[in-house]
């Protein structure tokens, strides 16, 4: 099923004990197009810090009304590693992170979720959060971690190969795999207040120096691709 992900901004996060905030931005893998953390404004709760949340806390994607459930407890989330948030997520802290959960890191193994296509759905057996999961597990091989703001990147222009033509407006998601599957594209003057979109597996880079996403499509081809149906959001793919 496919999730637009702008629908996500705001809605309430609520853990297996209590609520825990709300959903503020989501990072993505800017090589696979894996949602790789939701970003928490917990509010009150937790004053003056970001929660960041890996899909292994949702397992299945399970959308309650106007709330997100997270498979973890409060105390787990409070005594998670805490990020800064001036600082980009550095693959050590990411190290930190999936040790202190005891899950698989997405990093190591051919699949889009390190051994797996998907992200596991419960937290394993033998692991306590706190507790170093280390046996079994090869050393991590330390490289930089390529993850990218959705609020940041929505807004670029589209460059086809042959000229800009509008802009991106919002992504969407596989629910299982949390991977960005299209990008929404809105055509402006080229196709006045359309709205289409492209498949990710066009896009050749993402310059964020210049603000701009690069496809290997050309304006033509881009402007008869399939119009973006909000009454089909969250329809099967």
């Amino acid at each position: 099923m496919l999730q637009n992900i702008k629908k996500l901004y705001g809605l309430g996060l609520s853990a297996s004990d209590g609520e825990i905030g709300h959903v503020l931005d989501l990072y993505f893998d800017d090589q696979s197009w894996a949602v790789r953390y939701v970003i928490a404004d917990a509010g009150s709760w937790l004053s003056e810090r970001r929660v960041l949340l890996s899909p292994h806390a949702f397992g299945d994607f399970h959308q309650a009304g106007k709330h997100l459930h997270v498979n973890l407890t409060r105390k787990q989330i409070e005594n998670s590693p805490a990020i800064e948030s001036h600082k980009p997520i550095s693959r050590q802290y990411e190290e930190e992170y999936y040790r202190y959960y005891g899950w698989p890191a997405y990093w190591q193994g051919g699949g889009l979720w390190g051994a797996s296509t998907f992200p596991i759905l419960s937290l394993p057996a033998e692991s306590l959060p706190g507790e170093p999961a280390t046996v079994g597990r090869p050393p991590a091989k330390r490289a930089e971690a390529h993850l990218r703001s959705t609020q940041a990147v929505n807004g670029y222009q589209l460059e086809a190969s042959d000229g800009a033509i509008g802009h991106l407006c919002d992504f969407m998601m596989d629910t299982r795999s949390w991977q960005i599957r299209r990008l929404v594209i809105k055509t402006g003057n080229w196709l006045p207040g359309g709205e289409v979109e492209i498949p990710t597996g066009k896009v050749d880079r993402i310059s964020y120096d210049e603000s701009t996403v690069f496809a290997n499509l050309t304006k033509e081809v881009i402007a008869q691709s399939p119009a973006h149906n909000l009454v089909l959001e969250g329809a099967a793919n």
